[in-house]
C-alpha cells in the first residue's frame, strides 16, 4: 500500500503570554503549581517538547496533566505504564472478532471471488483499534500523559523515545500517521527504577517536592472549600510531620485531601487527636507506617 502525502507538523502557539499567565489559569482549575513548575509547564507548552515529571506518589504529577489538558482546551490521552507493557498496547491493535465478522458476510454474501480485495477490505480503518498514542496522534492538539514510565520495560522506553522522536507511527497495513500539531506530552516517574538518559534528554525536566505548609493549605482549601480553614491547616501540618517519620509510604497531598475529606464526613471542625488515630487509613496505606505512628505520643503528631 502506498503511504499518504505527510503533512508537516504545524507548531500551535502556547496561548498563554507566560509562566504566570499559565499559572493562574492552572489555579482557576484548582491546582496550584510553583514558579518552577508554571515555567517548566510553560516551557514544554512553546518548544513542544516533552515534560518529564518526577517526584514522590502523590505530589499531583498526574493531575498536572489534566489540569493542562483543561486550560487548553485538548483531549488528554493517559497510557498508564506497567512492566511487560508491549508496543501494541501502546499504540493499536486490530479488532479481530468485527474482522471475522465482516469475513463471514463477505461469504454469505458470496463477495469472496475477489481475495485481494476482500483481504484488503479486513484492514480497514474502521477496524483498527486506536490505543492512547495513536489516538493522541490522530486528535490533535492533544494532551499525552505516560504514566509512570518507571514501571515500563526497556524496551519500551525505547520505542516511545522513537514515537516523541517525530511524533509519527507507521501502521503497515494503512500507511504512516503524523500529528500535524505535536501533543503535549507528560511523562511522569514515581523513580522506583532510573529512566535511561536518552529519554530524559529528549524532554524538559522537573522534580516535585512535597508542597510547602502554606502551599498545601491553599490547595486544601481551594479543592475542599467544604472543610474549614482550621481542619485544613491542623490536616496540611500533621501530613507534614508525618512525611518526617521515615516512612515506607510518605503521605502524599493527594492523601492529606483524603484525610480532610474523612475528618469533614465525621463532623471535624479541627483535628481532634483521636479522631485522627482512627482516620489514619485515609493517609497511610502500609501497616507498618500505621503501627509505628500509632506507637508515638497522639499529642506529637496531632495537636495544634
Amino acid at each position: 500500500m502506498s503511504e499518504p502525502t505527510l503533512q508537516p507538523i504545524v507548531a500551535e502557539p502556547p496561548g498563554f503570554a507566560g509562566p504566570d499567565e499559565l499559572a493562574a489559569a492552572l489555579e482557576s482549575t484548582g491546582y496550584l503549581p510553583d514558579e518552577g513548575l508554571a515555567t517548566a509547564a510553560y516551557l514544554a507548552l512553546v518548544m513542544h517538547r516533552p515534560l518529564f515529571l518526577e517526584g514522590e506518589a502523590g505530589v499531583g504529577k498526574t493531575a498536572l496533566a489534566h489540569a493542562l489538558a483543561e486550560v487548553t482546551g485538548r483531549p488528554i490521552y493517559r497510557l498508564q505504564c506497567y512492566e511487560g507493557l508491549e508496543a501494541s498496547q501502546a499504540l493499536y491493535d486490530w479488532d479481530f472478532g468485527r474482522q471475522l465478522l465482516h469475513l463471514r458476510a463477505a461469504e454469505a454474501a458470496h463477495a469472496t471471488d475477489d481475495p485481494e480485495r476482500l483481504e484488503a477490505s479486513l484492514y480497514d480503518r474502521r477496524f483498527l483499534l486506536a490505543r492512547p498514542l495513536l489516538q493522541a496522534l490522530e486528535d490533535a492538539p492533544s494532551v499525552l500523559l505516560v504514566d509512570e514510565i518507571d514501571r515500563a520495560d526497556d524496551e519500551f522506553e525505547a520505542f516511545l523515545l522513537e514515537v516523541l522522536s517525530d511524533f509519527t507511527i507507521s501502521i503497515p497495513e494503512l500507511g504512516t500517521v503524523r500529528a500535524s500539531t505535536p501533543p503535549l506530552v507528560i511523562l511522569t516517574s514515581n523513580r522506583t527504577r532510573e529512566v535511561h538518559d536518552a529519554l530524559k534528554r529528549r524532554c524538559l525536566y522537573h522534580w516535585l517536592e512535597h508542597p510547602d505548609f502554606d502551599r498545601e493549605v491553599a490547595i486544601l482549601r481551594r479543592r475542599l472549600p467544604q472543610v474549614t480553614e482550621q481542619l485544613a491547616r491542623e490536616v496540611a501540618r500533621a501530613t507534614a510531620k508525618l512525611r518526617t517519620l521515615d516512612l515506607l509510604k510518605p503521605p502524599g497531598i493527594a492523601e492529606s485531601m483524603d484525610w480532610a475529606t474523612a475528618l469533614h464526613t465525621l463532623g471535624a471542625r479541627d483535628l481532634d487527636p483521636d479522631l485522627a488515630a482512627r482516620t489514619l487509613g485515609a493517609v497511610l496505606k502500609y501497616r507498618e507506617d500505621t503501627d509505628r505512628v500509632h506507637a508515638l505520643a497522639r499529642g506529637a503528631l496531632f495537636g495544634g
